[in-house]
């Protein structure tokens, strides 16, 4: 090679060895365990795996198809992890949910299928119609995806609003992808000759201009939103707070949680992926009212239906299908929130005959 491709080769290739090592560190090696460091290391693992196999497939046609379909089929992860960190961060997610899980496995399984039946090496125009074009789809729909998620960090910058520190970096992140989806699709398009080693190159050039921002910054730790995660150390934008009740109020009327009389706000946390300390703040915060109150005000409300539909069941057996776990609680509960008993309720609903 001439003097300038080793030189092209060289800067093209570093991206692609430093995000292996970075990739290593969060996944093996970074002191916070968080969810969204493990998905953030994945997807810096899938990207260098990705970019190395274009650098090498650029400087050497001759590379094994092999090797080939192992960068091609890295992209399936690129999405996907993109997409998981960003929810993450967003949400604050600490575990992994059932449905995040079954499509890591998924993708792994059609990875692993579709590489055993339909090996690169024996079917290269499948792969080069068929297989290269349905996993940029999927890479470009996780990107979707990912954007209708930072909706809201759009909306303050609109606003004029100042974003966070782990808002900037999760929209650099974002930006970062996306570039480099576009001109992957771009090169496999052919719409511009040479475009294929763009990506590698910006790659490069994104990561080291992250390294030389995070050697001048005073601190690092800002870079997420698990920061701060103790009970007063952080309060909730109003906006993130009402989603959360969105969710909070979905899930009680949609599951019925209230009905559990042994529920606890651990409980109700983990369905809504945020611990239990800033649940207990954005209720007192937003709502005024305790986790005690909160729910028994939806176990008050289905109490108050049955008893208006003329159920066959006492007001004991009442409160203990709505989820009190004892007559006196359902009684002072009640009380509490109608202003009335539930024997007190019962006349004033009967009509008179």
């Amino acid at each position: 090679m001439t003097f300038g491709n080793n030189l092209l080769f060289f800067f093209s290739a570093l991206g692609a060895f430093n995000g292996l090592i970075a990739g290593t560190y969060f996944l093996c090696f970074t002191a916070k365990r968080t969810l969204s460091n493990y998905f953030l290391g994945g997807l810096l693992m899938a990207l260098s795996i990705r970019i190395g196999k274009s650098v090498a497939y650029f400087f050497d046609h001759d590379l094994p198809r092999t090797v080939l379909q192992l960068g091609l089929t890295a992209c399936l992860f690129i999405g996907p992890f993109l997409y998981c960190f960003v929810k993450t961060e967003i949400q604050q997610v600490r575990k992994l949910p059932v449905s995040w899980r079954v499509q890591l496995l998924a993708w792994s399984a059609v990875m692993l299928v579709t590489g055993l039946v339909f090996p690169y090496a024996h079917f290269p125009r499948l792969w080069t119609h068929y297989m290269i074009p349905a996993i940029y789809l999927q890479w470009g729909i996780y990107i979707a995806l990912t954007a209708a998620s930072v909706q809201s960090l759009f909306k303050k910058i609109r606003g004029g609003e100042k974003l966070k520190p782990f808002e900037k970096w999760i929209l650099t992140i974002c930006a970062t992808i996306f570039l480099l989806f576009t001109a992957y699709v771009w090169a496999y398009a052919n719409i511009t000759k040479g475009s294929y080693i763009i990506g590698p190159l910006y790659f490069s050039l994104v990561t080291y201009l992250v390294i030389f921002i995070l050697l001048h910054r005073k601190k690092a730790n800002d870079l997420s939103s698990f920061a701060a995660q103790k009970y007063g150390d952080r309060k909730l934008d109003e906006e993130d707070a009402q989603r959360i009740i969105a969710q909070l109020h979905k899930v009680m009327s949609g599951q019925a949680l209230f009905r559990n009389p042994r529920l606890k706000v651990g409980d109700l946390a983990r369905e809504v992926n945020i611990p239990g300390h800033q649940l207990s703040r954005i209720l007192n915060d937003s709502l005024q009212k305790n986790f005690t109150l909160f729910v028994n005000e939806y176990r008050v409300a289905a109490a108050c239906k049955m008893l208006s539909s003329g159920t066959n069941f006492t007001i004991a057996a009442v409160g203990e299908e709505v989820g009190f776990n004892s007559k006196s609680t359902f009684f002072a509960a009640f009380k509490k929130i109608k202003g009335l008993t539930p024997n007190e309720y019962m006349r004033e609903i009967t009509p008179d005959l």
